[in-house]
């Protein structure tokens, strides 16, 4: 039998938030390389998970999640931040090196890492028409940076182990989705994040290892690390809600939108303008996203077909 409509509008409204949350996302990445210039990458995730949780607490408090709180569920929330704590470093290391749109470029083997997982551990049904939608979207990505491995180096394996992560992030974010509130998620990501980062800079700054050891920033740099974590907040909010309302594999294409949020960005603060290929690649990365929108609608125009011997699945 086909998909309840209801399911099915749920899904059109997940699309929509996950849009929203990659035309946020890059504001992350432009304020953390700002900030870059005086402080380690380490010292920018901290204040990314401080004013994050800030941003949350009135939110928590409010709708009475606290209450929800258990050791139980804390483990996964520990596992989440960690992960999305290396993610971050890793990507921020990168930024402090490449421009905002190369290293977005090279993370975004993510949503392909992402669709598998979730087809695997997950046991979301993967059709190749998704599978497609995600190569058109690599493509198309790969075709706006053109990122040279032979120019980046070692350095460009950086966001790689950022999208492993945040593929593995999104994954646990899908299958607690549905047992928690979205501020009680972010807010308890970001409650464990602070610790473990404050892990990682006593460790920085004992072994003198640049990256990890922590700095005093200025008020200009403070600022630029504030918006880290405020705007990661709106994304992580937007996301998590997109994520409890369809399966992370459908949403896995929509991620490319990115790609065009941070091509933005980036010719407004570094000066950064699309040549033609570029917008070639802009173009595809659209368009893969809209048909995932497109097939969506379709399978709920479709409705059910019984009879008493046979039950029709939409195709």
């Amino acid at each position: 039998m086909s998909r309840p409509i209801a399911h099915t509008a749920s899904v059109t409204t997940g699309l929509g938030l996950m849009i929203l949350a990659m035309l946020v996302a890059p504001l992350i990445d432009v304020f953390s390389k700002l900030a870059t210039t005086s402080a380690s990458p380490t010292m920018i995730t901290a204040a990314r998970f401080v004013f994050q949780g800030l941003c949350m607490l009135p939110f928590v408090l409010w709708a009475g999640s606290w209450r929800s709180f258990s050791w139980r569920m804390s483990f996964y929330h520990a596992i989440r931040a960690g992960v999305i704590t290396i993610s971050m470093v890793c990507f921020v290391a990168t930024l402090a090196v490449m421009p905002v749109a190369d290293a977005i470029a090279i993370f975004f083997v993510e949503p392909i890492i992402l669709t598998i997982l979730s087809s695997i551990f997950l046991k979301e049904t993967v059709g190749w028409r998704r599978y497609t939608a995600c190569a058109v979207g690599f493509i198309g990505a790969m075709i706006v940076i053109r990122p040279s491995f032979q120019e980046i180096g070692y350095v460009a394996l950086l966001p790689v182990v950022t999208a492993f992560c945040v593929a593995i992030f999104a994954m646990m974010t899908r299958a607690l989705a549905h047992r928690e509130e979205p501020f009680a998620m972010q807010f308890q990501m970001a409650l464990w994040g602070i610790p473990i980062c404050a892990v990682l800079l006593f460790v920085g700054d004992a072994a003198e290892v640049g990256f990890l050891a922590p700095s005093l920033p200025d008020i200009t740099t403070f600022m630029w690390m504030a918006g880290v974590g405020v705007f990661a907040a709106l994304s992580g909010l937007l996301s998590v809600y997109a994520y409890r309302a369809a399966p992370a594999s459908v949403l896995a294409p929509i991620q490319y939108f990115e790609i065009v949020s941070a091509t933005l960005f980036g010719w407004l603060v570094f000066g950064d303008f699309p040549d033609p290929i570029k917008w070639l690649g802009i173009s595809i990365i659209i368009s893969s996203g809209l048909y995932i929108i497109w097939r969506e609608r379709r399978v709920a125009s479709i409705k059910p077909v019984t009879t008493s011997e046979t039950t029709s699945v939409a195709p």
